[in-house]
């Protein structure tokens, strides 16, 4: 390699422009940056968080979220708005980082997250503790009770993704094929579920030690097998 005296490396390097004696001065790249690419599977089922969470309120404020909960601790959460779609009925949840985490049965978004990625987080929110309904949120996004495919449909449209909901065979040429950023929705033509940044949304208790039935935000499944793989765009 060759220095010019009284010339920073840098500054020929950066102009890529000729080093004395007129031989090239080396090219000095900056190192490529790895995309965040949330996770969507795991070997691990533990879900209890213990790290700093906050709230969002109404007027777009961040404050500390206040538990009424033993700290990490994982109790099933019950009931919910009676269609599930009544706005403010639980909190609009965040953590820092880049992965969503459990607290009280909950999703908190991650801080980091696009908004959108926020959105679908706090939508899947309003539905968890209401019954699986075999066609639940098809003919609506408002129901008391989602199956699996209306609970997907219901948090995208909580995002503005989706006009009108999507069965699990639709959702198979729906949006981009293959793992996303963010979200991932894994569909056939019996089931669907979807994974958010490093969390499964799903009315399936496959994979999940709970063994509760009807939308849960649940541990990452150690495989996907079996599905087809899509994503929405950008996400």
């Amino acid at each position: 390699m060759l220095f010019v005296v009284g010339t920073p490396v840098s500054a020929t390097a950066a102009t890529g422009g000729v080093a004395a004696g007129g031989a090239p001065a080396p090219t000095v790249k900056a190192p490529a940056t790895k995309p965040h690419t949330a996770p969507v599977t795991s070997h691990s089922t533990s879900l209890p968080y213990r790290g700093p969470v906050y709230q969002k309120t109404a007027t777009g404020q961040i404050v500390p979220y206040v538990s009424t909960q033993t700290p990490g601790e994982l109790k099933p959460v019950t009931g919910g708005s009676a269609v599930g779609v009544l706005a403010d009925t639980k909190p609009e949840l965040l953590v820092p980082g880049h992965t969503a985490r459990v607290v009280d049965g909950l999703a908190a978004a991650p801080m980091s997250a696009p908004l959108a990625v926020q959105e679908i987080v706090w939508a899947g929110d309003q539905i968890i503790g209401l019954p699986y309904i075999f066609g639940g949120g098809h003919a609506s996004f408002v129901s008391p009770g989602y199956d699996c495919s209306g609970t997907v449909s219901f948090a995208l449209h909580g995002a503005s993704l989706l006009t009108t909901p999507e069965d699990s065979s639709e959702f198979m040429v729906w949006g981009l094929g293959g793992v996303g950023t963010w979200v991932t929705v894994f569909t056939n033509p019996g089931h669907a579920y979807m994974t958010v940044a490093g969390l499964r949304l799903d009315t399936s208790a496959a994979d999940d030690p709970t063994n509760q039935q009807g939308p849960r935000w649940r541990p990452l499944r150690p495989a996907n097998s079996g599905f087809t793989v899509r994503h929405p765009t950008s996400l």
